[in-house]
């Protein structure tokens, strides 16, 4: 093969994700939220109210997806102002100097009919590290209103907050493990 026809398969293989069919969430119907333990003994709930998702996929069962994620940790919500407050502080997410957090996939894999394993780097309080969930690909069919094809996800996972550098080592005020709990609506654009 000659210089020209590398580069030509080079540069078609770089870039042939870029061709892949975006979808665009639909905020009304997607939430990103987390659970911790509280005391050993009970747990709390929290969500992340500004948040957005992009979907990138050709096949309608989006086993090629692709997803990336921001979210801004001045929009953290446990339904407690006081404790809100003091997770945007220094003492956890740092948001001032750390306000965003984000999530980009590397590979997904299917593991059944509808379920994947999507892994990808987490980027939180200025700390990447690579994480793996669990994706169930809860439906894809025509929007009834738009007639343009939908589709609905749901990602669940499980993280240590303390290798994020989130929070103290006091797993007897708040666990250090994080459930991680994502639900998206998504329209082809």
């Amino acid at each position: 093969m000659n210089k020209k026809t590398l580069f030509t398969i080079a540069l078609l293989a770089a870039s042939f994700g870029a061709f892949a069919q975006t979808w665009k969430m639909d905020k009304a119907h997607s939430k990103l939220g987390f659970t911790v333990t509280h005391l050993l003994i009970s747990e709390v709930d929290g969500n992340f109210k500004d948040f957005n998702v992009t979907l990138a996929a050709d096949k309608e069962d989006l086993s090629d997806a692709t997803v990336e994620l921001t979210a801004s940790i001045s929009s953290v919500d446990t339904d407690n102002e006081r404790r809100d407050d003091h997770l945007k502080s220094d003492d956890w997410f740092a948001a001032t100097v750390h306000p965003t957090m984000t999530f980009k996939s590397t590979s997904i894999k299917k593991v059944a009919d509808k379920k994947y394993s999507l892994a990808g780097n987490l980027t939180m309080h200025g700390v990447a590290k690579p994480i793996t969930m669990d994706m169930v690909v809860l439906g894809v069919r025509e929007h009834p209103r738009t007639k343009k094809p939908m589709a609905a996800i749901k990602v669940t996972g499980k993280l240590n907050r303390i290798d994020f550098g989130v929070g103290s080592d006091n797993t007897a005020t708040v666990g250090n493990e994080v459930e991680i709990k994502g639900v998206g609506e998504f329209t082809k654009e």
